[in-house]
């Protein structure tokens, strides 16, 4: 297993300390090797950046992917977003000398060079492939019985061609690993539908954007889960803040809590929902914090 640096992304150092602080500590109980990718920026998104320019993005790209080659180690996200940036990029670079070529020339103004040594990771991609659930479930100290509602989003799985993650219309790797902690994946209708946080639709068509997020709430409240699971903090502020939003714009109340796969697996390692900031979000389920406590 190749060492691997990590790659914070935006939305967590801004709005979700805790999943940072829960993934480190999640890394260190598993052994493995990681370090903090210094100097790293925006991933960047590519429903903007791509969209404009796409030697623009590619370059932004990997100037991150170079930070990491640097350093001889893996680039590790715990993003949708920045795993589907960053891995798409690693890819065209890799399979078309000629754009290599190109954002060479712009990283050599800052005396950075691509090489294509560095292979870009998720986190629940990373846990699924090098561990497998009963590794991961050897790391336990205290399962969780809860009835999770599992969020995959769009770019853990998608495009499917380069993720090599099997079925997107019914994968089950991520329920697989969070089951591994005595929790119970629930099926609920639509399941695999987006959160509408993406694509720069929540950003411009907020409206449009909590529309999708309320009717996949509905959806998880009817199966009757204790919370929601996700991989992805730009998921993670829809379902999470959305609540709040779909409250005050429609009257729809779920008070859903909402973590982080990081922050689960943390929690059934033996920490408290407080060192891993599920204290922290904005939607606050009393009861539901003190379940996490045991």
């Amino acid at each position: 297993m190749k060492p691997v640096s990590l790659f914070l992304g935006c939305i967590i150092p801004n709005r979700y300390p805790g999943i940072e602080k829960a993934t480190k500590l999640v890394l260190d109980g598993l052994g493995i090797d990681w370090a903090d990718l210094a100097g790293a920026s925006c991933c960047p998104a590519p429903g903007v950046f791509r969209s404009f320019d796409k030697v623009t993005w590619l370059t932004l790209a990997a100037r991150n992917i170079v930070l990491s080659e640097q350093m001889d180690r893996d680039v590790l996200t715990i993003c949708n977003g920045c795993f589907g940036s960053l891995a798409d990029a690693n890819h065209e670079l890799k399979n078309d000398p000629g754009l290599a070529r190109q954002v060479n020339k712009h990283l050599g103004e800052v005396d950075m060079k691509y090489k294509g040594s560095a292979e870009v990771r998720h986190i629940i991609e990373f846990l699924s492939k090098e561990f497998g659930p009963d590794k991961v479930k050897d790391a336990i100290k205290r399962p969780l019985e809860l009835k999770v509602a599992l969020h995959y989003g769009c770019h853990l799985i998608k495009p499917s061609k380069d993720r090599d993650m099997g079925t997107v219309e019914n994968p089950v790797f991520f329920d697989e690993l969070v089951e591994a902690l005595g929790a119970k994946s629930i099926d609920y209708e639509d399941k695999m539908a987006c959160c509408g946080a993406g694509g720069g639709v929540r950003s411009a068509l907020l409206d449009k954007s909590l529309e999708m997020a309320d009717a996949k709430l509905l959806h998880i409240a009817e199966a009757g889960v204790d919370c929601i699971v996700n991989a992805c903090p730009f998921c993670h502020l829809q379902l999470d803040f959305g609540q709040v939003e779909i409250k005050d714009k429609f009257g729809h109340e779920y008070n859903i809590p909402v973590l982080h796969y990081s922050q689960l697996l943390a929690i059934a390692m033996g920490y408290s929902p407080e060192d891993v900031g599920v204290d922290l979000n904005f939607i606050k389920n009393e009861e539901f914090i003190d379940r996490l406590r045991g």
